[in-house]
């Protein structure tokens, strides 16, 4: 295994995951790097981990650059265990003279990997000396996780910042200028969407606090997907934007369905929104995954959601998927609610409900409920649903 050279002193000496296809329920249909970078100066410095089944390959790569017993300092920028879960093992083999987290990644790493670890906490704001540059290290907490920071190599102007700026994207390629951005879009969007998301107001703080500081950095290194060298500034304007939250003029549809009844009014829902000049993305659970609806659901400013009625209650791949958009936390949602049922057809009420208290959902017109197939005056009304949704939206977004 070899390593990659980002500079003349700094190279990557992660590890390819070809075939993780679920990371804590988002799938990643095409992989995840774990990136781990190495920086060559007077001491030398290994950069976070990777998960623990891939240490091997990280420890071949350092070993193409040098003795891995010559590396001096051991950052752990964030104590997940897709970056620390190979910590304790690479302290044992390398035996740095510190290893180095924030004050909360210390505890958390503990917590993780035991009490005994070795670890130091490196203070927001301090520095570390390497010889020819130096480090210096800033608190991001919650991007995602309590104890996440970032360390700016100062004199090379380079950002290591973990699991920000990143992406779920398994590549032979390791720089953003050999990748398509055809082909690094839509990943970077979902990582967003389905990780970062619940912290947008957060990450408005955050890139405020960094362009305060002066922090604009010539290559962008994230512990997921491609290295940002070609323009760093991209990906920074792209969190703005998904920050701020601005919708576009765009509504989805989103059901489940056991016998065509419920499919049969999304198809009707989707035709009125599209009447009202709304762009649409009408999505079956069938066929979609919850992340992939997530990550739909990032610029959009409608939710539609219908379901068949089973026990008296919704859906469960639609309680699955509201349990998950609860948690995202996306705000200024128009919407509305439909279905079909058999002889009750309370849970469809209690889906507007649950839209309305739990996703923050202003509803935009009374839901729309079938017993069993539904006849063409109930589509007709699905049509007016989607229509009165679609001109709402179309209002809002003037």
């Amino acid at each position: 295994m070899q390593a990659i050279k980002v500079t003349d002193k700094i190279y990557w000496v992660g590890a390819i995951d070809w075939n993780v296809r679920d990371f804590h329920g988002y799938s990643t249909n095409k992989g995840t790097t774990y990136n781990a970078f190495l920086i060559l100066d007077k001491k030398t410095a290994l950069i976070d981990t990777v998960k623990k089944e891939f240490y091997p390959e990280m420890l071949s790569r350092i070993k193409s650059v040098i003795d891995p017993q010559k590396i001096d300092l051991i950052i752990s920028n964030h104590a997940e265990l897709d970056h620390s879960g190979s910590l304790k093992s690479a302290i044992a083999d390398i035996k740095p003279e510190h290893v180095y987290a924030s004050t909360l990644g210390a505890a958390n790493l503990k917590a993780h990997l035991g009490q005994d670890l070795p670890v130091e906490i490196i203070p927001n704001g301090g520095s570390l000396d390497l010889g020819e540059d130096s480090l210096t290290f800033i608190e991001s907490r919650m991007l995602h996780w309590p104890d996440s920071m970032i360390c700016l190599l100062k004199k090379a102007n380079i950002l290591f910042c973990n699991d920000i700026f990143g992406m779920h994207y398994a590549s032979s390629y390791r720089f953003d200028d050999e990748v398509s951005e055809r082909d690094w879009l839509y990943e970077a969007k979902k990582y967003y969407a389905n990780i970062i998301l619940p912290y947008s107001k957060i990450v408005t703080a955050f890139l405020g606090q960094v362009t305060k500081l002066g922090i604009k950095p010539s290559v962008i290194c994230p512990d997921h997907g491609p290295i940002w060298r070609k323009d760093p500034q991209k990906i920074v304007n792209l969190y703005a934007e998904f920050a701020a939250q601005k919708n576009r003029n765009k509504v989805i549809v989103i059901y489940d369905t056991m016998w065509g009844s419920t499919e049969k009014m999304a198809c009707s829902v989707t035709d009125g929104l599209i009447s009202a000049g709304v762009e649409v993305k009408q999505m079956s659970l069938h066929a979609t995954h919850r992340s992939d609806a997530a990550t739909e659901l990032l610029d959009a400013a409608g939710l539609i959601i219908g379901t068949p009625v089973l026990n008296q209650e919704i859906y469960p791949s639609l309680g699955d998927l509201i349990t998950y958009f609860k948690g995202l936390k996306k705000q200024n949602l128009i919407g509305a609610a439909f279905g079909s049922y058999g002889w009750s057809d309370g849970a469809i009420n209690g889906l507007e409900t649950i839209m309305k208290e739990k996703l923050g959902v202003e509803i935009a017109a009374p839901c729309v409920k079938s017993r069993f197939v539904p006849t063409e005056e109930k589509l007709k009304e699905c049509f007016e649903l989607g229509r009165a949704v679609g001109l709402k939206v179309s209002e809002k977004n003037k």
